[in-house]
């Protein structure tokens, strides 16, 4: 009686720790995506990123979870789906860093574990109480207020974040349903495989630069031509690669294992690391209107970590 009560704690323990592991190593791929976006092009940056990642897979991580035949599955469709939510919500947000300061993306994109715990009523059939709703409600004012709508100080790059934070809400929703059957490592095998095909389609596309005159920062990093990677920079793309692989895997399993609305709050792990990254590598610090929507988002959040462990100390 005892092991089956122990083993729902070591699942939900499991997940945070993944949770939080994830976040961690997502947050170095955030730094080195920024750094490389004013030289290189949107597409091959994560083309490399991601064939790097896949080799890390294939290599490291696949021959520990069952081999070849792990990647085999019946649910290909779902996988491709859920892949394409991923891609979508990278290539907004990596847009988003190109012209932001990294701590306003990070933050703004931290609505997505909010969104999620609203999402995992509808689509999952979780319980949310009125309390987790309120603090849904603070976080979309906390964004709002790191947008600065009507202001001098707003720029449309503002909404990628929150574009692609609800790709990751509807990526993660499907996580949680296609967990029981697939594995955590079958999922991040397809998702660095459509990144591979869909950064080949662009780079065929617009990959020549003929697009290229672009003022914005944003829109510079998506049609910018392709260029041989200098020497100096190929150990960023190695750690972006192998944070993708690694956090990517992290994360699937965290989503695979536990309820959404446990695990969602603990990828605010990273909101520390981004201000740190993005005052000692790029200079940057937030303003007071980037603090208030820090503290509202992130407030949030954690409230409602909080209220999930009361109301699991009850039951």
């Amino acid at each position: 009686m005892t092991t089956q009560l122990a083993q729902p704690h070591r699942l939900a323990l499991a997940g945070i720790l993944s949770a939080v592991g994830g976040s961690l190593v997502f947050s170095i791929n955030d730094v080195s995506i920024k750094f490389l976006s004013g030289s290189y092009a949107l597409h091959e940056v994560v083309l490399i990123r991601s064939s790097v990642g896949l080799m890390i897979m294939l290599c490291l991580v696949l021959p520990f979870h069952g081999g070849l035949p792990a990647l085999r599955t019946q649910r290909l469709p779902m996988h491709l789906m859920r892949a394409l939510f991923v891609v979508c919500s990278n290539l907004f947000y990596f847009l988003g860093l190109a012209a932001m300061p990294l701590a306003d993306a990070v933050a703004i994109f931290f609505i997505a574990p909010l969104l999620i715990t609203a999402l995992s009523v509808p689509l999952l059939g979780e319980k949310v109480g009125i309390r987790r709703w309120l603090a849904v409600g603070v976080g979309l004012v906390g964004v709002i207020v790191m947008m600065r709508p009507g202001q001098s100080g707003f720029h449309w790059a503002a909404l990628l974040p929150v574009l692609s934070a609800l790709f990751y809400a509807m990526m993660h929703m499907m996580t949680r349903r296609m967990g029981i059957s697939e594995k955590a490592v079958t999922m991040a095998f397809y998702v660095q495989l459509t990144f591979i095909v869909v950064c080949l389609g662009m780079g065929f596309t617009v990959g020549d630069g003929h697009l290229a005159a672009q003022s914005d920062p944003s829109l510079a990093f998506l049609f910018r031509g392709w260029t041989w990677p200098h020497p100096g920079d190929w150990p960023i793309f190695l750690a972006s690669g192998a944070a993708s692989a690694i956090g990517g895997f992290l994360i699937a399993q965290a989503y695979r294992i536990c309820e959404a609305g446990l695990v969602a709050p603990f990828e605010y792990a990273s909101m520390p690391l981004a201000i740190f990254w993005g005052a000692t590598v790029f200079g940057t610090w937030p303003d007071l209107h980037a603090w208030v929507g820090i503290a509202l988002i992130c407030g949030g959040g954690l409230y409602m970590f909080w209220r999930e462990a009361v109301t699991r100390s009850r039951t």
